[in-house]
């Protein structure tokens, strides 16, 4: 039964993908950041941006986009508020909320979190009765299908579950340890959705953007070419540098600027 579990957690192949995923690749292996930092379309980026996505044995998630990143890359923010509340509803993606920052949010393409949700399954199958792995098939089935918000209410929860079968505190546990929810701090009531395994992602997220800042900061104008800045690797993120410019711009901790040679990358001034 664990089996079935795991091949129901498949669903739908990427269907709405395929047509753009050769695109967005060909767009990664020709254009430089420089190239390619701004876009008219939310999904068009989104698509570019996961096609981009930082591929490492460091990095142990399917690929995210940061709303900062976003902001970066389609001049009108509002438009991209408005795209991602319609895809969100159409289940094209998921977004999610990090602890690494007030504003930080994650997204992801809906059947990319039904892949890190089913290599949690995989990993639970040889340690777990099969019983209680049917939460994982409630959990996508009524859960996820219904509730597209990033947070959702303890009684919610466990009246959306309710509806594939007998709702025990263990199987809460078992979501909340396998990562797909965490507590609220503010509520314990509340618990937000979350991705899997992005623990060390999350850690380098935040050494990342450190790092930048201060490559910049040292410098003597505290600036630097995007196309050179592009290029430098970084020792404490998991993540590439283009990865963290387009968060940092997107974010206002850094912006940039037109010259005769090219765009230059300054740290803002607070």
């Amino acid at each position: 039964m664990a089996n079935n579990i795991s091949e129901s957690l498949k669903g739908k192949k990427r269907a709405r993908e395929t047509d753009t995923e050769a695109e967005a690749s060909d767009f990664d292996q020709i254009l430089s950041l420089e190239e390619n930092l701004t876009f008219s379309d939310t999904l068009v980026a989104l698509r570019i941006m996961r096609a981009q996505f930082p591929q490492s044995d460091k990095v142990s998630v399917q690929p995210f986009i940061l709303r900062s990143q976003l902001y970066s890359s389609v001049e009108d923010r509002t438009q991209v508020d408005r795209d991602l509340e319609n895809l969100r509803r159409e289940k094209v993606l998921r977004i999610f909320k990090l602890n690494t920052g007030q504003d930080d949010h994650a997204i992801m393409f809906f059947d990319d979190y039904l892949c890190q949700m089913e290599r949690v399954v995989k990993r639970l199958e040889e340690k777990k009765d099969s019983d209680i792995l049917e939460v994982f098939k409630w959990f996508k089935s009524h859960v996820l299908d219904n509730k597209f918000e990033p947070s959702i209410e303890h009684q919610e929860l466990c009246t959306l579950l309710a509806l594939g079968g007998k709702v025990k505190d263990e199987h809460i546990s078992l979501l909340i340890n396998s990562g797909l929810l965490t507590r609220q701090l503010i509520d314990s009531n509340i618990y937000w959705f979350a991705i899997p395994n992005i623990g060390s992602v999350l850690k380098g997220l935040s050494q990342g953007r450190k790092e930048v800042l201060s490559l910049l900061n040292r410098r003597r104008y505290k600036e630097m070419m995007l196309a050179p800045l592009e290029k430098k690797l970084l020792r404490y993120s998991p993540l590439d540098m283009r990865f963290h410019l387009r968060d940092l711009i997107g974010s206002g901790h850094l912006k940039t600027a037109k010259t005769p040679t090219g765009l230059v990358v300054r740290v803002s001034k607070d």
